[in-house]
């Protein structure tokens, strides 16, 4: 097919001469897609580096198309880099395997497991046989509901999941082959919390909620006006705490926390929302303990935004191979950008063998130590 196409892809021009037509689309999409193997280690050198060089990732997804099916792209990054990566769910073991930089999932049944939320919603008798389950084995997903479908078939759906979580969570946290996250900086998403020890909000998605607010009465429109200059007045005093951390600011900006969240403004709506926000004090306010972490998730927003006009113009990959050059070759352009190199001249390097520009991993390992973005946590 491929001859075919280099065959026929020559045009006559008006005087008499012959030029090349431009390539065709199947062809494009050929040349892409295969050979590339030499970068898809690139990817996971990016990936294993940008988690192990900061203790705090910033993570988003978005539906893409494959070969017409709905999956979800997942990003992961932080200042060094950004990486993508395709899966067919968005669910909670679908980001852990994100935080595994594509890592197969293992699974563990140790005595936090047992004592999880996840078990203790269980019958009792299946607690007890859970119990009986070796506590030194790692199991892969296929062992383990083989193991599942043989001694519990009629283990409901939601409670299989919830095992399945609590075991692969614990897996996640005492294997040493990736750099365990310390903290995300995230959405609200359902998805989201329990996977890392600490997590963090994003100001600009909890804004937008009191921005959905459409008051009707003068007056509660006056006060909605009145509490969301505050509330962009508190957000510059946390700015300010970012570039210039001490404990009394620490302490202050806590404090008033409590003072401007108190649903007292008389409009149900209003005060709803802002009972919400108080609810998540401890996730809006990582930042007193880690000014490292910025107040937003804009990062991830905007490269997720990158998928997204990819998927505008190409619709989406139409095999395992494109989703591969897709994710591989958006974390390269993302990373490279971030770290100031040519996407171009990088890919040029590579491509022709000479291999004179250091790897991308190798930059996010120097970067980080002029931005030192674990600098809170030592």
């Amino acid at each position: 097919m491929e001859s075919k196409i280099l065959i026929n892809s020559i045009v006559h021009l008006p005087n008499g001469k012959f030029a090349p037509m431009p390539p065709h689309p199947a062809l494009l999409c050929w040349l892409i897609c295969t050979g590339q193997e030499r970068f898809h280690p690139e990817k996971q050198a990016i990936g294993l580096a940008g988690l192990a060089r900061s203790p705090w990732q910033q993570t988003d997804d978005t539906a893409t198309r494959v070969d017409g099916v709905t999956q979800h792209a997942h990003v992961l990054c932080n200042p060094l880099y950004t990486t993508y990566t395709t899966l067919p769910h968005k669910d909670r073991l679908s980001v852990l395997s994100v935080l595994l930089n594509g890592q197969p999932l293992g699974f563990g049944l140790t005595p936090e497991v047992l004592a999880s939320e996840a078990v203790s919603r269980l019958p009792r008798k299946w607690q007890r046989l859970l119990a009986t389950f070796p506590q030194d084995t790692l199991w892969d997903e296929a062992s383990l509901l083989e193991l599942l479908d043989q001694s519990r078939p009629t283990l409901s759906l939601p409670a299989r999941k919830g095992l399945l979580e609590a075991m692969a969570l614990t897996a996640y946290r005492t294997q040493s082959e990736v750099a365990v996250v310390d903290l995300r900086l995230c959405d609200d998403a359902p998805q989201f919390p329990g996977l890392t020890s600490a997590l963090g909000l994003c100001w600009i998605h909890d804004a937008r909620h009191y921005q959905k607010l459409i008051p009707h009465l003068p007056l509660h429109r006056q006060k909605l006006e009145a509490f969301q200059k505050e509330y962009w007045a508190y957000y510059d005093r946390l700015l300010a705490f970012r570039a210039c951390p001490t404990l009394e600011a620490r302490l202050a900006l806590w404090e008033e926390f409590d003072t401007l969240f108190v649903p007292t403004t008389g409009d149900a709506h209003l005060d709803y929302r802002i009972q919400q926000t108080a609810a998540n004090k401890d996730k809006l306010l990582a930042v007193l303990s880690h000014p490292e972490i910025p107040l937003h998730n804009n990062a991830s927003e905007l490269a997720v935004r990158r998928r997204v006009r990819k998927r505008d113009v190409s619709f989406g990959p139409r095999s395992p191979a494109g989703v591969a050059a897709w994710d591989t070759f958006q974390t390269i352009a993302a990373t490279a950008q971030k770290l100031g190199v040519s996407f171009l001249a990088y890919l040029t390097d590579r491509v022709s063998g000479h291999n004179a520009l250091p790897s991308l991993a190798s930059l996010i390992t120097e970067r980080a130590r002029e931005l030192n973005l674990g600098a809170s946590w030592a």
